[in-house]
């Protein structure tokens, strides 16, 4: 098992900064040394040299003992760490991924090395259908849903608003926002008292981003969202929170979400110096989709490496 970052941990070691360059390197040679980038390599999460850390660190506490979560975007990042941690508390897994198989069925042998059940739901979640089709899967699989992580996500930097194209802002819209109210739609008649639903918004809907304008106001609806579906829901047993990280090493920004010069130095403006791993994530999305939080609706967590935003 790798090696885990320890609590408190400011900076990164040579091999973690060897590593962001690599993948800089890697990413220039692909797509060329421009801040807008409009198609974005495809990797698998292990081709990156600096390998995300995913591992839960704690052992399990039955805290989803019987549950059923869908996890969007499943296959890779946060949500391989979400998957893994949800699995080792005791849940069986949905895993929807848009295209690399090869990803999702890694992270379904993760799942299943903690003794839980996991099925791949290949979807764009940003199609209309997409919802119904990961809806029924689901049920037919597993007979119930309890849990919804909203967390797949498109981005796209963007020097100036004018690189943006009405191709590009429709799908990040599609995949990052409309997608949740596709996937809400199609699962609330099957989700009871005690369900919940958590999204990822993003430490960029409170500090903006100037090379990420459409992904950072999808990251602003989000929140909105987060907070309108709970007063929405709050009556039904039902509760729906958000987790905010900050930047986190996972192949979103090394393949093509950052231009290569940021991810020379992702991180490293935090007041930890560095950027999160995906297990140091994934336990917010525990605390909100298990009973711990109990008392808990329309809020934002904010794993981000020490930034102090509002909300």
């Amino acid at each position: 098992m790798a090696q885990q970052p320890q609590a408190g941990k400011v900076g990164e070691s040579p091999s973690e900064k060897r590593g962001k360059q690599i993948a800089a390197s890697k990413l220039r040679k692909d797509v060329g040394s421009g801040e807008t980038i409009r198609r974005s390599p495809r990797d698998k999460e292990s081709d990156l040299d600096r390998a995300p850390k995913w591992e839960p660190r704690y052992a399990g506490s039955n805290r989803l003992k019987g549950k059923v979560a869908i996890v969007t975007g499943g296959d890779s990042g946060i949500g391989r760490a979400v998957c893994a941690l949800f699995a080792r508390e005791g849940a069986d897994i949905a895993i929807v991924y848009k295209n690399n198989i090869s990803d999702a069925d890694d992270t379904a042998a993760i799942v299943r090395s903690e003794g839980r059940d996991a099925i791949l739901i290949k979807a764009d979640v940003g199609k209309t259908s997409a919802g119904e089709k990961i809806a029924s899967r689901v049920l037919a699989k597993f007979g119930r849903i309890d849990i919804l992580v909203n967390n797949a996500g498109e981005q796209h930097p963007a020097e100036d608003i004018r690189d943006i194209s009405p191709e590009q802002l429709q799908l990040t819209f599609a995949t990052n926002i409309f997608g949740m109210f596709y996937l809400v739609q199609a699962i609330l008649p099957h989700l009871k008292k005690g369900s919940a639903i958590v999204n990822c918004t993003s430490v960029t809907m409170y500090q903006g981003s100037g090379g990420l304008l459409d992904y950072s106001a999808t990251k602003g609806a989000i929140t909105a969202f987060t907070r309108s579906l709970s007063e929405n829901l709050v009556d039904k047993g039902i509760r729906v929170n958000a987790v905010a990280p900050g930047p986190i090493w996972t192949p979103l920004n090394p393949r093509g979400g950052a231009p290569a010069k940021k991810v020379a130095t992702f991180g490293e403006t935090t007041p930890m110096k560095r950027p999160g791993e995906p297990n140091e994530v994934a336990p917010s999305f525990l605390f909100l989709a298990c009973d711990d939080s109990s008392y808990m609706s329309g809020q934002v967590l904010h794993p981000n490496g020490g930034t102090i935003v509002n909300g």
